[in-house]
């Protein structure tokens, strides 16, 4: 895959470059792809890695990061930028949170997308183990007398219990629905580069 680089920009500093500098440091950093310039739309890749990207929404601004999920290389080649000659940028404020909401969807899919329960799970826990630690406590004031019906503290405790149960079902079920969908597909999690002697190096 060959993404392109912008050469010598002809946007405003404070505008476009300097945002679009920050924005791709942001990228770089989170999706752990090294590239200098992730807003180009200038890309040339192989039939089987375009097939692949199942692109939804807005998820083009990060075709390199998704493409990279599956285990493809990339470098990048310089082109020359013009100037904008007609109509004017669509990038406001609005489509900036946007692109914050989509990196940190791409983050979550580096990270647990195909482990879900990693994270859901140990959530669910932990919000479980506080939930179960709080009622003790209360139920020992209870033992000794005091009075804990109305308390903040029991509101917290049944919903830190309540919280974990649902947080760890939804781990349950994400993995489910994720090795259903590599079922279904017939995706693996990773490609097959070369063979060599009937051996598959991925």
């Amino acid at each position: 895959m060959a993404p392109t680089p912008l050469q010598d920009r002809k946007d405003g500093m404070l505008i476009r470059k300097i945002p679009s500098r920050i924005a791709n440091r942001l990228i770089r950093r989170i999706t752990r792809v090294t590239l200098r310039d992730f807003g180009c739309t200038l890309k040339v890749m192989k039939s089987e890695v375009a097939r692949d990207l199942q692109l939804h929404g807005e998820m083009h601004r990060f075709i390199p990061a998704i493409a990279s999920l599956s285990g493809a290389s990339m470098t990048e080649v310089d082109v020359r930028h013009h100037p904008r000659r007609y109509g004017r940028s669509k990038y406001n404020l609005s489509r900036t949170f946007r692109v914050i909401s989509d990196l940190i969807l791409i983050y979550f899919m580096r990270r647990y997308g195909q482990k879900p329960m990693h994270f859901f799970g140990t959530a669910g826990f932990l919000a479980f183990a506080a939930g179960v630690g709080v009622n003790l406590y209360l139920l020992g004031l209870k033992v000794m007398g005091q009075d804990i019906w109305g308390k903040p503290l029991l509101i917290l405790g049944m919903i830190l219990l309540l919280g974990g149960i649902q947080l760890i079902t939804i781990g349950i079920l994400a993995d489910i629905g994720m090795r259903t969908q590599h079922e279904v597909s017939h995706r693996g999690i990773y490609r097959v580069r070369k063979t060599y002697g009937g051996r598959s190096v991925p």
